[in-house]
């Protein structure tokens, strides 16, 4: 069986990496100078900055066991211990966000009608049919004012998106589960705790996992180079799929590689690369489909990185702060680069990454860079009280930045399934369908080897 596999994103490379293990025969097509996608780690004046995703969870085994495939396990760098502290910018200053029961109660981070709202969580009930917004859900079980700030700033961390937009279905379902199965997400939560405990031999406690924010020394780009050299020429650069055909059980492509053109046949197709490009690669294949995947919205996202001299601004305190919509800044957050990850800013400088735009400002991402890094000084100096001249500067603007997985996301990716399936041997897959995050993407890539290898 041979498998082609268009895009070198993580998707990509991870299902590449998993297929060419088993002893597959796979070529992984990437359009581009690079591989990685969005994954762009780089060093430059002392600092490493990301252009992308910033770091990653280590909430499951999935990125661990595929970082010991590639020797890069030891390599793993976890976030000071102080990253654990988060805060929100609401009400006219930074407020920190409590990490327990005890501390929410203590917080000013809502007003006191708000949090006695919140206790109230106990009496919700339960989802009227249908999808429903993740801002309906969150009125429903913690009231207005937790939603509008708590939750709307969880959500811009991950999403960039529109509270109001995003369904909680598509982006929560573990949450969506717990309502369904028990009303009320405190009792879910408690009552699924107590069956774990229950579960366990006596004597033995709950396993609790670190949920750590992890990189890597290097970056998250030094996974992307592992992958790269393990694949060797099995991944080629510079390679555009043009077109796409089915021929007898199998698929034919049309490739430009470096001003060359020709066609490769392959008996699986696997679209490892963004909705809408994978529309355009669809549309002569089957209409509805294509206009189904390419209906999948993005949000642009601009990265600011400011880098400042040592002890040039107010000491860093957590891993930064998100800014909820109804502020109405023109940050979406910041994140304390240098105080998260110490070898990040060499000799004590400081590094701060600004995101700016998403769903409800994608004017922003257009500035251009001067003003971009202008915006974020100013914000900086509002919400945090950074007055310092930056000795470091670096934007990044992501047109199509982050998928959004909107009310109907859920509902759009069964009938893009559904359709996928009437084309044989042709998969999709990426963090536009049923996951955003880099684990996301590795564990599908997995379950697709998986199934391609069964």
């Amino acid at each position: 069986m041979s498998v082609v596999i268009i895009g070198g994103g993580i998707s990509g490379l991870a299902l590449a990496h998993g297929l060419h293990s088993r002893g597959t025969e796979v070529t992984l097509l990437e359009a581009g100078p690079r591989l990685g996608g969005n994954i762009q780690s780089r060093h430059r004046d002392g600092f490493l900055t990301e252009a992308g995703p910033n770091s990653f969870l280590d909430r499951e085994p999935t990125l661990r066991a595929l970082a010991a495939s590639l020797g890069l396990e030891g390599h793993i760098r976890t976030a000071d211990p102080a990253a654990k502290r988060r805060y929100v910018y609401t009400r006219g200053k930074l407020r920190a966000v409590p990490m327990s029961p005890p501390a929410f109660l203590k917080s000013d981070v809502l007003p006191l009608g708000a949090k006695l709202r919140m206790m109230g969580e106990l009496f919700t009930r339960r989802a009227p049919e249908g999808d429903e917004s993740l801002a309906a859900f969150g009125r429903r079980h913690l009231g207005s004012a937790a939603t509008a700030v708590l939750v709307d700033a969880m959500q811009l961390g991950i999403y960039a998106g529109d509270v109001e937009a995003l369904s909680v279905a598509a982006i929560f379902p573990k949450v969506v589960e717990l309502e369904r199965k028990h009303r009320s997400l405190v009792l879910g939560m408690a009552r699924t705790r107590a069956a774990e405990r229950k579960a366990l031999p006596p004597g033995q406690s709950a396993p609790k996992p670190s949920g750590a924010v992890c990189s890597f020394d290097g970056g998250l780009q030094v996974l992307v180079d592992a992958l790269a050299r393990k694949l060797g020429p099995v991944a080629r650069t510079g390679a555009r799929v043009t077109g796409l055909r089915r021929e007898g059980t199998g698929w034919r492509l049309a490739v430009e590689e470096h001003g060359q053109r020709a066609e490769l046949a392959a008996d699986q197709v696997v679209l490892a690369v963004p909705a809408y490009v994978a529309a355009e690669l669809l549309r002569p294949l089957d209409e509805k489909l294509a206009a189904r995947v390419e209906g999948i919205a993005y949000a642009p996202v601009a990265v600011v990185h400011l880098g400042f001299a040592p002890g040039s601004t107010p000491p860093q305190d957590g891993f930064g702060f998100l800014v909820p919509t109804l502020e109405r800044r023109r940050v979406l957050g910041v994140i304390h680069a240098s105080a998260t990850f110490p070898w990040r800013a060499e000799g004590g400088r400081i590094l701060y990454t600004c995101m700016v735009g998403g769903a409800k400002r994608p004017d922003l991402v257009d500035l251009d860079e001067e003003a971009l890094v202008k915006l974020a000084r100013e914000e900086l100096r509002e919400l945090a009280g950074v007055t310092a001249e930056p000795s470091f500067t670096e934007v990044i603007h992501w047109k199509r930045g982050i998928p959004q997985y909107n009310v109907g996301h859920l509902e759009r990716v069964a009938a893009i399934d559904e359709g996928v399936a009437r084309l044989p041997g042709l998969y999709l897959i990426g963090n536009a369908y049923k996951g955003v995050g880099l684990i996301d993407c590795v564990r599908a890539a997995n379950e697709l080897a998986d199934t391609l290898t069964r």
